[in-house]
């Protein structure tokens, strides 16, 4: 990566083969997302996927389940590619997408059970990460 001499910190972009590459494309052809977690554990996405559909399905106790799995496997992938607990993660950067997916999974759960600073914490994670995160979401979800 390239030296920052502003002294901000490098954006963090999980490597190419992280394990949401291939749990993206098996979601993408229609895979089971509960299959996908148990293949692909380490994969955010597939448990970002697990916890939407727990919160459409009116489960927000499992969808925090879910998504806090995805948060602390997407923490752990992050701080092996040089992430130090702050900074950008682009969510224009593909494999970037299941932690940050996420993390607006937790804050949704976090809120829909009254906790509400939880919400308020995921959310702040969210746009430090990326202000453009929450509209670069949305768009693929």
């Amino acid at each position: 990566m390239p030296t920052n001499l502003l002294g901000e910190p490098t954006p963090t972009l999980l490597p190419e083969d992280h394990p949401d590459v291939p749990a993206r494309a098996a979601l993408e052809a229609g895979e089971d997302p509960r299959a996908v977690a148990a293949r692909f554990p380490a994969a955010s996405l597939a448990w970002a996927t697990l916890a939407r559909a727990a919160l459409e399905a009116g489960d927000p106790v499992a969808a925090y389940a879910f998504a806090r799995t995805g948060y602390h496997r997407g923490l752990d992938a992050l701080r092996r590619a040089g992430w130090r607990g702050a900074g950008p993660v682009p969510a224009a950067h593909a494999p970037n997408r299941g932690f940050l997916l996420s993390v607006l999974a937790l804050a949704d759960a976090a809120a829909a059970i009254g906790e509400d600073d939880e919400a308020v914490r995921c959310r702040k994670l969210l746009d430090d990460s990326d202000p453009t995160a929450r509209e670069v979401l949305a768009a693929g979800r």
